[in-house]
């Protein structure tokens, strides 16, 4: 299964989500590749590190897409906007797109221009299902700018807008740091929970 991580705006988290859902994904017992299309290759970074820490298990790093019909296992795409053919090239393929979605109306904004992307990419063949949700979220419980986005996210069809999200915590920007996914990091932490709920959320689903 290839699950594409994308939005058409930079800054909105998706290389950490990739990383930490990548590991959560092996956690559970499954083969995984992560396909590092972006050119700032953050991701080779952060596997590079847990190489040098032996920390296991190795999270498999490529940076092309695999031909059609012959991935095995998960595959876990992050591509920036600078790439559009890369990016363009993974929709054509993903069988799943997610979508990470800071609090911000220019977030919407450019979340309905990716989504017009992914239409004229399958303009003759139907396109994979789509989820989005809130990442980066402000930690207030009661933020207008979440709860915002999150209703501007539910009125963009076909999108589907999970109700899980992704607070801006300092365990996030630390796990990149030390090569470790938040539940490694910090097992018990609310990190660890929303990240637990968030991948249930995107791959306990019939498409998987």
């Amino acid at each position: 299964m290839l699950t594409l991580f994308a939005n058409f705006k930079g800054g909105t988290g998706k290389s950490t989500i990739v990383f930490n859902m990548a590991v959560w994904r092996m956690a559970q017992g499954h083969q995984v590749t992560v396909c590092d299309l972006d050119p700032q290759r953050t991701l080779t970074d952060v596997a590079t590190i847990r190489d040098e820490d032996a920390i296991a298990p190795a999270l498999k790093i490529v940076q092309k897409l695999p031909a059609r019909g012959k991935a095995q296992g998960d595959w876990l795409i992050d591509v920036g906007t600078s790439d559009m053919k890369s990016l363009r090239a993974a929709i054509r393929m993903a069988d799943l797109i997610v979508i990470p979605v800071t609090p911000s109306q220019a977030d919407i904004w450019a979340t309905q221009h990716f989504l017009g992307i992914v239409s004229a990419e399958h303009s003759k063949t139907a396109a994979p299902p789509m989820l989005a949700f809130v990442n980066r979220a402000d930690p207030h419980p009661r933020s207008r700018e979440n709860t915002e986005t999150t209703e501007a996210l539910q009125a963009l069809k076909p999108l589907k807008a999970l109700s899980q999200k992704m607070v801006q915590r300092l365990a996030f920007r630390r796990s990149f740091s030390e090569g470790l996914a938040v539940f490694e990091l910090e097992p018990n932490s609310k990190a660890a929970d929303e990240l637990d709920a968030l991948a249930h959320a995107i791959y306990d689903r019939d498409v998987v």
